[in-house]
Parts: C-alpha cells; sequence; structure tokens
C-alpha cells in the first residue's frame, strides 16, 4: 500500500486530472420503533436499554417490518425522481461486526426499493445534476466505542464497549451514481449535495439528519481520472464523514493526496479511509481490493414488499414544496439574487430568514442578521448557524426592537450577544444590561451639552462652517451615553445648539 504525507498543489491536481466523485449516504429515519421491532428510537438513552430478543438477534426471534419506515423511503425517491420498485424483498448481508448482534444485517440488495433518480444542485450559479443509483431501506448497526489509546480507533485501544440501542433503528442508504465533470468546484459540489439532500430530508419531516448524533453519514468516493484518459482511477471511499464542511474538505484533501501518489509513480489503493477532522487529513483503514462475499440470500422471515401504485401516487401528490422549489420562491419574493440566496443556502439559513419573516421581521433584516452578526459568531465557535441557541422569534423581536428606536444596530449586536450566552430573551437582556437608546431629550441635550464643552475646537469649526467635523462630536455623544443615544438625533440636536443649518 502506498502512503505519503505529501499532497500536491490543488491547482496542479486539476491541470493533471478528472475528479469522479461519488457519495453513498445513510440517513436514520425518524420513526417511534425500529425497522423490525417495537424498541423506542430516541437518541441518547442509557446504553443497551432500547433492545429486545428481535434487535438483540436472539434466536426465535421474528422480525416485522414497520410500514412508516416504507413508506418514508418511498417519499424519499418519489422526492428524488426515482422509480418506486412495484416489487421487491429484503435480503440478508451477511458480516461479522461486533456491534451487528445477529452476525448479518437485514439490508437489500439486488432489488431496492427505488432506484434511477436524480438530484440538482447548484454552485457557483452553474446547475449539477447528481444521478441517483438507488435508495434502499436497511437497519443501522449499534455503536462501538473504544477505549484508551490516542485515536478513538479500535487499533491501539485498551478495550471496546458496545451499545446495540442503535441496532435496529431504520436506515436509508441513497447511492449516487459517478459524478463527473465538476472539476475544480468537485469539493463544493460534493457538500453542496449533502446539503441539498439535508435540507429534503428535513422538508419531507422523514429523519432529524442531525450529523453530529449520527443520524446522517456520509461516505465519500473519490478518484482522479489523468485528462485525455477514458477510463476512471482508482477509488478511495472515505467512511463515515459526519459534518458538511467535511464532505468538502475529505474531497478535497484524498484530490491533492491522491494526486501526490500518482505524479510519484505510486498507484492508488481501493480501500477504506478516516477522516481526522482535527487536521482535515484522510488515513488509510481496511483494503477493498477483493470484493467482500456477503453472501446475500433472501430474508426468509419477510414477505416481499409491492406498494400499490396508488398507495405510491398518494405519497406523490401529498410531496411537500421541495427546498430548491421553495429557494427560488423565496428568492422572488425578497428580492435577492442568484448569489444571495446560494450564499444563505450554503450558511444554511434559508430556513432560518424564512422562520424570521414569518415570525414578522421583514426579509432584509432578517436575512442582514443572520447572514452578518449570528454567522461571524457560528464561525467563530465552529458552529452551524442552526445550532446556534437563539430562535428565528428571538432575532425578529431584535429586528422590531431596532425597528422601533428602542435599539440601534450596535446596541442590537449587544442583545444578540446576551441571548446566546442565555441571560434570557431580547428584552430580558436589555432590561437587564440597561441597554434602551436614551430616548429623553433632556438626558440627551445635557451630554450633548458636555460634549461640546469638553470639545470646544471641534465645536468651533462646526460654527465657521465646517459642518463635517460634527462627527467628532456625535462621536463623543455616542462615547460617553456608552453607545445608547440615537446618532441621528444627537446631530441633529448638535447643530441647533450650534446655530448651524443641518
Amino acid at each position: 500500500m502506498t502512503e505519503t504525507n505529501t499532497l500536491m498543489p490543488y491547482d496542479e491536481v486539476l491541470a493533471r486530472f478528472e475528479p469522479v466523485l461519488g457519495i453513498e449516504t445513510h440517513v436514520e429515519l425518524g420513526t417511534a420503533s425500529k425497522m423490525f421491532c417495537g424498541c423506542p428510537t430516541g437518541f441518547g438513552a442509557a446504553p443497551n436499554t432500547q433492545v429486545c430478543p428481535v434487535c438483540l438477534g436472539l434466536p426465535g426471534a421474528l422480525p416485522v417490518a414497520n410500514e412508516q419506515a416504507i413508506e418514508s423511503t418511498i417519499r424519499i425517491g418519489l422526492a428524488l425522481n426515482c422509480s418506486i420498485a412495484e416489487w421487491c424483498r429484503f435480503a440478508r448481508k451477511n458480516y461479522f461486526y461486533p456491534d451487528m448482534p445477529k452476525n448479518f444485517q437485514i439490508s437489500q440488495y439486488d432489488e431496492p426499493l427505488c432506484s434511477e433518480g436524480y438530484l440538482d444542485v447548484e454552485v457557483g450559479g452553474k446547475v449539477f445534476r447528481v444521478g441517483i443509483e438507488r435508495v434502499h431501506l436497511e437497519e443501522d448497526t449499534g455503536k462501538s466505542t473504544h477505549v484508551g489509546g490516542a485515536t478513538g480507533r479500535i487499533h491501539g485501544a485498551d478495550y471496546s464497549i458496545v451499545d446495540y440501542n442503535r441496532a435496529g433503528i431504520p436506515l436509508v442508504e441513497i447511492v449516487t451514481k459517478p459524478i463527473e465533470g465538476a472539476g475544480e468546484l468537485a469539493p463544493e459540489v460534493a457538500k453542496a449535495y449533502a446539503t441539498e439532500l439535508r435540507e429534503l430530508m428535513r422538508a419531507l419531516g422523514v429523519s432529524d439528519v442531525r450529523m453530529e448524533e449520527g443520524s446522517m453519514r456520509c461516505d465519500v468516493n473519490v478518484s482522479l481520472m489523468p485528462r485525455g484518459a477514458s477510463e476512471w482511477g482508482t477509488r478511495t471511499e472515505t467512511k463515515n464523514v459526519n459534518s458538511l464542511r467535511s464532505v468538502e474538505r475529505s474531497v478535497r484533501h484524498e484530490m491533492e493526496r491522491q494526486g501526490a501518489v500518482l505524479a510519484a509513480g505510486g498507484r492508488i489503493v481501493q480501500e477504506t479511509r478516516h477522516f481526522h477532522e482535527d487536521t482535515g487529513a484522510t488515513t488509510s483503514g481496511r483494503s477493498k481490493e477483493e470484493a467482500q462475499d456477503y453472501r446475500y440470500f433472501p430474508e426468509p422471515d419477510l414477505v416481499p414488499i409491492a406498494p400499490a401504485r396508488e398507495w405510491v401516487e398518494k405519497f406523490r401528490v401529498d410531496l411537500p414544496e421541495l427546498p430548491r422549489v421553495k429557494r427560488a420562491r423565496l428568492m422572488a419574493e425578497w428580492a435577492v439574487s442568484d448569489l444571495d440566496m446560494e450564499a444563505m443556502h450554503n450558511a444554511g439559513a434559508v430556513e432560518l430568514v424564512d422562520a424570521t419573516v414569518a415570525a414578522g421581521a421583514p426579509a432584509a433584516d432578517a436575512r442582514k442578521w443572520w447572514m452578518g452578526e449570528l454567522a461571524r459568531r457560528a464561525n467563530e465557535s465552529g458552529t452551524a448557524l442552526a445550532d446556534l441557541s437563539i430562535t428565528p422569534a428571538q432575532v425578529a423581536r431584535v429586528t422590531e426592537l431596532v425597528a422601533s428606536g428602542a435599539l440601534n444596530d450596535k446596541l442590537a449586536r449587544q442583545v444578540l450577544e446576551g441571548v446566546l450566552a442565555g441571560e434570557g430573551t431580547p428584552d430580558e437582556v436589555v432590561a437587564a444590561r440597561g441597554l434602551q437608546i436614551v430616548n429623553d431629550e433632556g438626558e440627551l441635550s445635557a451630554i450633548i451639552d458636555q460634549v461640546i464643552a469638553d470639545n470646544a475646537d471641534a465645536a468651533d469649526k462646526v460654527r465657521s462652517g465646517k459642518v463635517a467635523a460634527v462627527g467628532a462630536l456625535v462621536g463623543g455623544v455616542m462615547k460617553a451615553s456608552r453607545g445608547k443615544a440615537d446618532a441621528g438625533r444627537a446631530r441633529e440636536l448638535i447643530l441647533e445648539k450650534l446655530g448651524v443649518a443641518g
């Protein structure tokens, strides 16, 4: 196996190679019970408390398929423009893993429930159509935790423990066809696809797709094809990438790593790789050069699935407005450009802005705060915008306070800071921090008199006709009032006191 820490500059990779991508996405469905038993699926329960003889694979326990999971998978397939099978069945995928209590996984093999679809994504003003090869339904595995060692992986660990709560949760696997032609935009296309897919799952209401909790995970395949060649290169598969940013980073790193290996005369090994969040690098996992024989055969304890056409068409009619269609509508309603909408989409702000508008804020103000101050704070803390501890309704209240004159932008930023710090609602933060704008004319007039007295030179310049010098006096008023004065009204009063027309 060829492993190297050397990376080829990205521009050089693009000059010599054409990237080909493929993404396999696992989405845990948000059903109340597991795929083949009645155990609950809530996240965060005490280990091994949400299990039963069926999901533990005990002898004699028989599975029963979850109808809601089948329905959700069909709805996903329809939203991805797939054909829905008229007849398909589950299969046993046989392999040994400690977190697979039956020593086989109930999945689908050559007869997926949904196939031959596509999802359009937009990057840099260009639309890429990502082909969907299949959408199939299976059960999730348990979770192994490797204790001791430096990496948290099994190699070097002192021991491992297994939590079977996740074993048996309904899991949909969405597999793309090879994605060609993305060129320099390949990392961004991969991220945009994962982003669009996550938003689609949310719009359908089939999963919370919380990547940090593992309810959406991406396996990212990358290969490089020399310019002018007709055959794809050997691919690697980076497993269980669990954030949108990491999808992008893993593609870029693999392109740079594979380019360096090929330029040095080495060969790419078909293998799984691990992505490291701290460094953005991938490292070798296990070889996949030899085909795994999973000894698939039809699951004998489950009847085939034969969705009635009337049932499928009912789901098609009831599909919600899909994210791309909704963005086009909102773009017109909010009077924003393609690039502005793409920026909001990439930041994960579209739904947040929409909810803020629904709570009563003007679209321009909602967009300003989510894409400005709040996006800055999210970036500083490495937090997704949607995970900030502030609600659209609270942002709408801040915009209302600014519009009413109770706050200016500087004070509004302090209010947002307080809400994010857990100090309460916007009104509670305003009261606790004493952030109300100084609206009392007598108080403001007294501050202005003192500032004029302390800045006689600037006042004389204004009196002599150099009106621009009033800026220094307004600045003095804002400083003296700790930013709580109305700057516009302060300017008017200063000019009035100095006998100068504004």
